[in-house]
């Protein structure tokens, strides 16, 4: 009888991993781009010191790694990882795209999260529509996805 309940547990702990969606964070600005065009969705720009931020870290820990979060990324927005690490290597492209979002959004603290709508101008340059944006918020997945679907305009 031990034996079949063990068993059982186990089933039931792999089809619960193996049901979860994976999150896609891209890193790769016009990689994104694409995507959010081709699938109309707004871009979600995380930006965040991955290996010394320790509200970043929290902010992943308790929303972003969260079931709830994984379904609502990937119903309503193309997500983006800038990152700035003091660590992990980068290549000088990753930094300097990273660098110019940085400047362009005025981030002075992480973690920082910016929705944007990407649009291609007359003239074919890509223009990234500022919709808001928020950072940590305590009350976990649901206070968190509730501020930034206020952002988006979906509730």
């Amino acid at each position: 009888m031990k034996n079949l309940t063990l068993i059982l547990l186990f089933i039931t702990f792999a089809s619960v991993s193996f049901s979860q969606e994976k999150l896609v964070w891209h890193e790769d600005l016009n990689e994104a781009v694409a995507i959010s065009q081709k699938e109309n969705k707004p871009l979600m720009l995380f930006f965040t010191g991955s290996d010394w931020c320790g509200w970043c870290i929290r902010l992943q820990k308790e929303v972003f790694f969260k079931p709830e979060f994984t379904k609502w990324a990937s119903e309503n927005v193309v997500l983006v990882e800038l990152d700035y690490p003091r660590k992990k290597a980068q290549s000088k492209e990753l930094k300097a795209q990273n660098s110019q979002l940085q400047q362009q959004f005025q981030v002075r603290g992480y973690p920082t999260i910016w929705f944007v709508k990407a649009e291609k101008n007359s003239s074919g340059q890509m223009n990234l529509s500022q919709l808001g944006k928020t950072g940590y918020v305590k009350g976990g997945p649901s206070v968190w996805i509730s501020g930034a679907a206020q952002i988006l305009g979906r509730k």
